[in-house]
């Protein structure tokens, strides 16, 4: 039995909203990032005051207009797939939800079209069109080693925590309340902003001790920089290694998505889902 005319719809539909290995699937992408991009131009524009009242109007139909494709695309997202929960409750599914609702929700609370910038987060997409996800087995190595190099690192912030401690103890000594050392925790503030090389400025020492600790300080602040960068690239380096083509843990994935459960990853030689088993081409479902 051939697929039906609603099934062989809802999975071109799929292939165009979930994929980007497509022309129509990359075009779809391009076009979904221009209007998130114009979405987010036009919440930044309509923030500023001084604009000739017809920009506002302007500004306000764009992003209704916008937002009515948004909400299409996700009810279309919903019915392509046969468990919409599981594109509903993932990371993209609530960020989609939340940059759809605002501009309904300015019927009941003023204000909240601005909340519209989180649609921002939707340029995540872009990583789809631009096969990042070829680069998948190098992502892993780097959480391979930030996950090897943990314990280190905690010993490492352990070590300057306690040095924050103990050189704002002495700072709040030294220099006292009326250097704005007023505390200890206020002191301690003080060093942690100094050993990260921030330096706000909002409190400095002013006697000849206090300054020669801040300097010490300071110095000490360039080498911890270095020191968790130092432990995660050593991690890394172990990771490395040309992956082999017959290599049997060398995996190259595409952007195609079940249309049954969702899931990403696939191999480009895979004829259905690793998670679920639903033939992910046409030909591949079994009359």
């Amino acid at each position: 039995m051939e697929p039906t005319k609603k099934s062989t719809w809802r999975r071109d539909l799929h292939t165009i909203i979930y994929e980007a290995d497509t022309p129509m699937g990359k075009l779809f992408d391009v076009v979904l990032l221009i209007l998130i991009l114009l979405s987010v131009v036009f919440v930044m524009i309509e923030s500023v005051r001084g604009w000739p009242e017809f920009v506002y109007d302007y500004l306000y139909y764009g992003e209704w207009v916008i937002t009515i494709f948004f909400t299409f695309e996700y009810i279309a997202r919903i019915v392509t797939i046969k468990h919409p929960s599981k594109y509903i409750f993932s990371f993209y599914g609530i960020i989609d939800f939340l940059s759809t609702i605002p501009l309904y929700l300015s019927f009941i609370l003023a204000g909240s079209n601005f909340l519209l910038t989180v649609r921002a987060l939707r340029l995540l997409r872009v990583f789809r069109i631009l096969k990042v996800t070829r680069y998948i087995g190098e992502s892993n190595k780097l959480r391979k080693a930030l996950l090897d190099s943990r314990p280190k690192i905690l010993v490492f912030l352990f070590a300057v925590l306690i040095i924050s401690i103990i050189a704002g103890t002495v700072m709040y000594i030294v220099e006292g309340e009326e250097s704005g050392f007023v505390s200890i925790p206020v002191s301690v503030y003080w060093c942690i902003v100094t050993l990260t090389t921030v330096g706000f400025g909002d409190i400095a020492p002013v006697t000849p001790l206090g300054q020669f600790i801040a300097a010490l300080i300071m110095i000490m602040g360039y080498g911890i920089i270095a020191v968790p960068t130092g432990i995660v690239s050593a991690e890394y380096t172990k990771n490395m290694g040309k992956p082999k083509i017959d290599d049997p843990n060398y995996v190259h994935v595409n952007s195609q998505s079940c249309s049954n459960c969702n899931a990403k990853k696939h191999r480009d030689d895979a004829d259905f889902c690793h998670k679920c088993g639903t033939p992910l081409h046409e030909e591949d479902i079994i009359a």
